[in-house]
């Protein structure tokens, strides 16, 4: 018995003593519970809106007032006219448009109704379907306050819409989303072990004294899968088309650029995680504990990104899945061109750069 409990003592000994270890005990699950607590959400938190009050009028203002104190909405702009609302909704920042018809005060006051319509960016169903309950909501709790007093009661009606996708398909939301995350998940995966199998199998030696500089070392693991990826791509996007009905509004051309530049980056970050670790299991590991989650929970593939805290939301800027998706979607769905995409797409250059100069510096051109 002692000899037991004698060695039970050193497996902890060895156990508190391995940093990994300890992370995967106690790191791991404090971090994935604050990261479901905090950023699995059905509620939506500070959407940008915008409004087209066409009365301009005492009641609109009131009402207008009401859902800018709202914490679920904050009011980007004005916009003067119908025209502006599909500009707005390409530039990305405005998730619905709230319009106030004309002669609202007086309709209410004589024929006892007036008309608000919520028109939403649909190109993510949930996201558009909350907030026009959430407007209705709103509505409701004014209305109720005009009928305190009054023996022929008012009423508001919400009349929606919805932009890009009026059927409000689900699979418009999860096909640009499920793209991204196989895209990025394969990518970082098959060059995460790239030259950790060189380690391994002893090959490294040839490639530390052969006259390859450090990039070119790079660049040669990194330029086959880029083919081998753009091949899931392209039968992710045939699929989508003609299985799921996807509509593609934008340029194939375009699309098939950014997928390419998005693979890239996606690959530099898997050879990134290849330099700094010793095994395949540890790079495996690494890559898909250390990506699967923060690209599907912090790249607004599921979850809003306004509703989450604002740390995660400036944490979410560094994941290159949240520019690919607004990319993709913007293409696919909104039909927009590079003039509206061009911020996402040097992000994404910055970040395949960044990547690469890191896994330069990193590559250890000598054996420990």
């Amino acid at each position: 018995m002692k000899r037991f409990i004698g060695f039970v003592r050193k497996e902890f000994y060895h156990i508190f003593r391995d940093r990994r270890s300890m992370f995967i005990l106690f790191g791991m699950p404090i971090a994935q519970i604050m990261l479901f607590g905090f950023a699995i959400t059905n509620e939506i938190n500070n959407v940008n809106i915008a409004i087209l009050d066409k009365s301009k009028d005492a009641e609109t203002k009131v009402i207008i007032g009401k859902i800018s104190a709202s914490k679920h909405f904050n009011i980007e702009n004005d916009i003067l006219n119908e025209s502006q609302i599909e500009s707005v909704f390409k530039k990305g920042k405005v998730k619905a448009v709230l319009v106030f018809e004309k002669d609202f005060a007086r309709n209410l006051a004589t024929q006892k109704s007036g008309t608000v319509q919520v028109i939403s960016d649909a190109t993510d169903p949930n996201t558009a379907n909350t907030i026009t309950n959430y407007t209705q909501a709103i509505l409701q709790l004014y209305q109720k306050e005009l009928n305190k007093d009054v023996q022929t009661p008012y009423q508001i009606q919400v009349q929606s819409q919805m932009y890009y996708n009026p059927e409000m398909k689900s699979v418009f939301n999860f096909v640009p989303g499920v793209m991204t995350v196989i895209l990025m998940l394969v990518s970082a995966m098959m060059t995460s072990i790239s030259i950790t199998r060189e380690k391994e199998l002893g090959t490294m030696e040839i490639l530390l004294v052969s006259p390859l500089k450090p990039i070119v070392v790079i660049l040669g693991k990194v330029f086959p899968y880029i083919f081998l990826s753009l091949i899931n791509a392209v039968v992710i996007v045939v699929l989508s088309i003609f299985i799921f009905n996807m509509p593609v509004e934008g340029s194939l051309f375009l699309l098939g650029l950014e997928s390419i530049l998005f693979i890239i980056t996606s690959l530099t970050l898997g050879v990134l995680i290849s330099t700094i670790s010793e095994t395949q299991q540890t790079a495996l590991m690494i890559s898909l504990m250390g990506l699967m989650l923060p690209v599907i929970i912090l790249s607004g593939f599921i979850f809003p990104l306004s509703s989450m805290p604002l740390p995660l939301q400036v944490i979410s800027n560094i994941i290159p899945a949240k520019w690919f998706i607004i990319i993709v979607k913007g293409i696919m769905l909104k039909g927009v061109g590079l003039s509206m995409l061009w911020k996402e797409t040097l992000i994404m250059v910055g970040m395949a750069l960044f990547f690469t100069i890191i896994s330069i510096k990193k590559y250890k051109i000598r054996l420990e």
